[in-house]
């Protein structure tokens, strides 16, 4: 019980409205504060998620709570899978609430869709007569449906039909057998999160979740590492195919990201910095697993990125990939910060500042930047009413020693 006696479920619901979306850290050290225990926080979390007023999802390590809007009338999905067993378990994943249509068919998907008018497509890829990348290109497409939220479920391999599903547009793409949890959780949170609307790559933890993560690896031992995964060659490559070929490849690596978290290193942080870098933070061990994994994943893929750019699959030999000079260069390069520039850098950044960090809040995203030794920086993302927009500068991609 809080000190003022108000419920604490009461104070929880509160304090995640206020702010619509929280994590579990920041709510608990709020209530602990509060002399609310830890089993008191989360048997008043699991009762808002029971009634419907909040959802969590873990991504990138952090298990971050979301309000729900509370409207009348029921959202619409429409799930589109030929196996019927695999949609009624879909179905039932998906749970009360929703207004949930099914057809087993590709080749009548359009027809219902701009039937039934449905606000989230759940779409496998192996479909009779269309297949689902068909029909998400065609949705997505189309300005009376393009703001359709489309999940891609699959059992086939993803390498590169997860880039080609995020290149056509779709929101998310799941492997088969996927988990019940996670489905529910993915389209609760696309068609009922207050605000802003849901987005796997901008909702990754922001400036100040970034910023806790720096002072946390100044004060943690050496088996707890922080560092940056950069996109290399990205501004190149967007510049050369285009801001939407720029904007795919970030979506596709964070998604390897947040999928590796989950089965690599369920404990480490994933930040994203706005630009072509990704911060990782966490056990040495695991973060180290997650690297490996993405790495494989992204070199899995990048023949088919380049094959879809123009270039012909025989041509794409390991050494075209990497040293031609026709062949665009595409690489993820990870960088372990090192704890003694972090605090040479950090000093300089506070003393610009003319106060603590406690003092003075968060990082920005450019004193982040900095702090990690980035420089030159060649993009820069940022979102408005029309979504993520990727901003190429005229600099060389870059970085300081």
């Amino acid at each position: 019980m809080s000190a003022s006696n108000v419920p604490v479920k009461e104070v929880v619901m509160a304090l995640v409205n206020e702010k619509q979306q929280l994590t579990y850290n920041e709510l608990s050290d709020m209530m602990f504060s509060r002399g609310v225990s830890e089993p008191d926080l989360k048997g008043s979390l699991k009762e808002l998620e029971d009634s419907k007023l909040i959802a969590s999802r873990s991504s990138g390590g952090v298990l971050t709570y979301y309000v729900l809007n509370q409207g009348d009338s029921p959202r619409r999905v429409l799930i589109i899978e030929d196996d019927k067993n695999i949609s009624k378990l879909m179905a039932l994943s998906i749970g009360k609430g929703f207004e949930i249509g099914q057809i087993y068919d590709g080749g009548e998907a359009i027809e219902a869709i701009r039937v039934a008018k449905p606000e989230l497509v759940i779409l496998d890829l192996m479909l009779p007569h269309k297949d689902g990348l068909d029909i998400c290109q065609t949705i997505k497409s189309d300005p009376s449906t393009n703001n359709i939220v489309v999940i891609l479920v699959s059992a086939m391999d993803p390498t590169s039909n997860r880039f080609k599903g995020i290149k056509y547009g779709a929101d998310y793409y799941i492997k088969k057998p996927f988990d019940p949890n996670e489905l529910r959780t993915l389209v609760t949170i696309f068609l009922k999160k207050k605000g802003k609307r849901f987005d796997p790559l901008i909702d990754l933890p922001d400036e100040e979740r970034i910023s806790k993560e720096v002072e946390r690896s100044i004060k943690e031992g050496a088996q707890y590492t922080i560092g940056t995964l950069k996109i290399g060659g990205l501004g190149a490559y967007a510049r050369r195919f285009g801001e939407h070929a720029g904007v795919v490849i970030l979506r596709l690596i964070s998604q390897l990201l947040q999928d590796s978290v989950r089965t690599k290193g369920p404990g480490t942080f994933v930040g994203f910095l706005n630009s072509d870098e990704f911060v990782l933070a966490g056990k040495k061990g695991e973060v180290e697993a997650v690297i490996e994994e993405v790495n494989n994943e992204f070199t899995a893929v990048l023949p088919f990125i380049l094959q879809d750019a123009g270039y012909k699959l025989i041509d794409l030999s390991i050494d075209s990939l990497f040293e031609s000079k026709e062949v665009p260069k595409l690489t993820l390069e990870y960088e372990e910060s090192d704890r003694d520039q972090i605090k040479q850098r950090r000093s300089e950044i506070l003393q610009g500042r003319g106060g603590g960090f406690g003092g003075a809040g968060a990082y920005t995203y450019d004193e982040l930047q900095k702090l990690f030794g980035s420089k030159n920086l060649d993009i820069k993302i940022t979102r408005d009413a029309n979504g993520v927009r990727l901003h190429i500068g005229k600099n060389a991609d870059g970085r300081d020693g």
